[in-house]
């Protein structure tokens, strides 16, 4: 279960970043990180350019090939929300947090923490463990950090609180100080901390099933005291 002094540690740490940014004169607002009309502020890293496409106000990702798609710039300490749905059963995809912004290696995918975004349908369809689900967080291609539901080096959600194909997820992503807490559609069900990296790229993930995302934004919070090791290299 999710530790209550981690829990209360990441909650009264919000707080103080909320106090220090208005003694500090900054404005703590959402903006859009999608803008609804094009692909403005995104970097495609390795997919087709049909893998991405905006329409009707969606950013529609076709699955295929499997890669990211990252924010043009880094970010440090910050809410997200973003809204997903899967379009056909089993599908799988997810965003990544503090990622280095490339693929790692051969691998298509990148060095990360990923939140992950999986259809209901995708344990019984690949015959994997009933209580792996969506919304589970975890350190890619080598990051480390400590999960506070582990499934190995995994933290898995508490509560199947997703919904199924067709039908559009909510998830609130705190990220602060190497600690990531996540909120499945109005609930808040997983954690992790101590991650290695602390700021990095944000990236979305093509991982072979139509997914479609709306209402991205971010708030982004005070920076802290972040060393150069645990800071994801600049993308030329």
């Amino acid at each position: 279960m999710i530790s209550i002094p981690h829990l209360r540690f990441s909650m009264c740490l919000l707080l103080t970043l909320h106090i220090s940014a208005i003694c500090s004169g900054q404005d703590l607002t959402f903006r859009p990180l999608f803008n609804g009309d094009n692909l403005d502020g995104w970097v495609n890293v390795n997919t087709a350019e049909d893998t991405w496409k905006v329409k009707d106000g969606l950013l529609i990702c076709s699955g295929l090939p499997i890669g990211v798609m990252r924010t043009a710039r880094q970010y440090e300490n910050f809410i997200m929300e973003i809204e997903w749905r899967h379009m056909e059963a089993g599908g799988n995809s997810g965003v990544f947090v503090w990622s280095e912004g490339t693929q790692f290696k051969d691998d298509p995918l990148t060095k990360a923490i990923e939140v992950q975004m999986l259809e209901l349908q995708y344990a019984p369809l690949h015959q994997v463990t009933d209580d792996y689900v969506h919304g589970e967080l975890f350190p890619t291609m080598g990051m480390t950090a400590i999960p506070d539901n582990p499934r190995g080096i995994r933290s898995k959600s508490l509560e199947k609180r997703c919904k199924g194909a067709g039908e559009w997820n909510k998830y609130v992503v705190v990220c602060v100080d190497g600690v990531v807490k996540l909120s499945v559609n109005g609930k808040f069900v997983n954690g992790l901390r101590e991650s290695e990296r602390k700021r990095g790229y944000i990236c979305l993930e093509a991982e072979g099933a139509e997914i479609h995302f709306r209402n991205i934004r971010i708030m982004e919070l005070p920076d802290g005291i972040t060393s150069a090791q645990q800071t994801a290299p600049l993308v030329d």
